[in-house]
């Protein structure tokens, strides 16, 4: 599973890891915390009409990679924050999908290093409320309970990794497949 505040954010980051992973045999789903309404500098842009877009276009790319599915949360662009309601969703997708390993941003990462700039709040929201919903919610039964009743039985995931992080330490090969892949979207 990958968990991003925007449409594209992954698309950036990971789609390589995420393609080269599902040609291996793994089943991918992306989550997009928003829906991207503030993703243009175009002032004159319907946000709605933007969202809609970016959203058509994040499942075409997501289709390309390969993901199973995309959910978009629909929470709001340029104010997306690790709140409980952000967390419940997100424990909603993972006890849904059930997925060994978790791809999301390092909310640790504020400024980039080698002058690549300043990582933007909802990537740093999104990623805080990933870790913060893997642990301890979404194994924990008592968080969230109206879930389990649901059906949305707890889960374990295995995995964490942090992408955009100024000390990375996985590095994923992706030549051969999964640079092509993402570069196709």
């Amino acid at each position: 599973m990958v968990i991003v505040a925007h449409p594209d954010d992954a698309d950036f980051g990971c789609a390589g890891t995420a393609a080269a992973w599902i040609r291996a045999g793994s089943v991918g789903w992306l989550v997009c915390c928003t829906s991207g309404d503030q993703g243009s500098e175009d002032w004159t842009l319907d946000p709605l009409v933007l969202a809609a877009t970016r959203e058509r276009e994040q499942r075409a790319a997501a289709e390309v990679v390969g993901f199973a599915g995309v959910s978009f949360l629909h929470q709001p662009d340029g104010a997306l924050v690790n709140d409980l309601v952000l967390r419940e969703l997100l424990v909603r997708e993972i006890r849904a999908f059930r997925p060994d390993a978790v791809i999301s941003t390092d909310p640790d990462t504020v400024f980039r290093k080698q002058g690549r700039g300043i990582n933007h709040t909802d990537h740093r929201a999104a990623g805080l409320a990933a870790a913060d919903a893997i642990f301890p919610a979404a194994r924990n039964p008592m968080s969230f309970p109206h879930l389990v009743r649901e059906g949305l039985l707890p889960h374990r995931v295995r995995r964490l990794y942090l992408g955009s992080s100024n000390v990375p330490s996985v590095w994923v090969d992706t030549t051969g497949f999964g640079i092509e892949r993402k570069l196709d979207r």
